[in-house]
């Protein structure tokens, strides 16, 4: 009974991240008072998805460096383009700009895997390929905020590189130890950490409406379609950048849902430490609608099954 209530949970993330955001919006004294603890949260949310992680999920990145190399070139390439772009399409404001720039530098979300799952792509790549992105993250996640955002705001290089490494890897690489040395355990209550990982990711996206409560009336509409818009074109480059390095229908399909899909998490906590908590609305708003729409991608490829 408590497995499939968990389970549940997990998947309904998209409402407890709007039921929080609600919250933050109308009750913002009740969540700010956790913005001293985002890094723990995430650094929690983290060490859960180690918990869920074995060395053979590892397999795929030795067996086929090419296609996962392939993989992590696109992701970090095309988001970073599609987001400069669009700032200078629509001009957005320096907090904003430097905002989108982070949700389009940061790994692609975990729950991409879940995504591949459901579109019946190829879940072990999408996993392999999370795994891959997400440990150059330290180096890759900074260099591109930095180059790419200097320009509106000063960013720190530096602290942003020990920031994810103390809320990324080092928890990531505890929870698979924890996996490893504590496996029958960690196998009894896996529904758990999914369940942790969504509820830690909703009081985030809640956090930043609340701190963001005056300014957000204002910048919504711009924000929303400039997310939307890097997440669209996102999942449509990734899907032909698959097709141009002559993946399999499920790889193009896996590389189109975990390119346009963003641990946007992880880039709303770097906004709120290292730039401010306006650069943090897009990465919220991204949480968000990625997962919406990588769920209607996933119906629509359903219906065209994979022979």
């Amino acid at each position: 009974m408590l497995t499939k209530f968990l389970e549940k949970f997990a998947k309904l993330l998209v409402l407890w991240v709007v039921l929080a955001a609600a919250v933050g919006f109308v009750f913002p004294q009740v969540l700010v008072p956790l913005k001293p603890f985002t890094d723990w949260l995430f650094a929690f949310t983290m060490l859960g998805i180690g918990c869920l992680l074995s060395v053979q999920d590892f397999m795929p990145i030795l067996k086929k460096p090419k296609l996962i190399l392939f993989g992590t070139a696109a992701q970090f390439v095309i988001m970073p383009v599609l987001a400069f772009i669009i700032i200078k399409i629509l001009g957005l404001p320096a907090a904003l700009a430097v905002g989108l720039i982070l949700a389009a530098a940061v790994p692609d979300a975990m729950a991409a895997g879940v995504m591949s799952y459901l579109a019946e792509a190829d879940v072990a790549f999408s996993v392999a390929l999370t795994t891959a992105t997400t440990l150059v993250s330290p180096i890759i996640t900074p260099a591109l905020t930095y180059f790419l955002g200097r320009q509106y705001i000063p960013i720190q290089f530096w602290p942003m590189v020990k920031s994810i490494l103390m809320m990324v890897i080092f928890p990531l690489l505890l929870g698979l130890w924890v996996q490893h040395r504590f496996h029958k355990i960690t196998t009894q209550i896996k529904p758990v950490f999914p369940a942790l990982s969504t509820l830690f990711i909703a009081f985030i996206c809640g956090l930043v409406v609340a701190l963001n409560k005056n300014a957000i009336n204002k910048v919504t509409g711009i924000v929303l379609v400039s997310v939307v818009a890097l997440n669209v074109f996102g999942l449509i480059f990734g899907y032909l950048a698959g097709k141009g390095f002559k993946f399999d229908l499920a790889q193009r399909r896996t590389l189109a849902i975990n390119v346009g899909m963003q641990n946007a998490g992880m880039g709303a906590v770097l906004a709120i430490k290292h730039i401010s908590p306006e650069a943090a609305i897009p990465n919220a708003l991204f949480a968000t609608w990625c997962i919406v729409s990588a769920a209607i991608l996933a119906g629509v490829w359903t219906r065209h099954q994979i022979k």
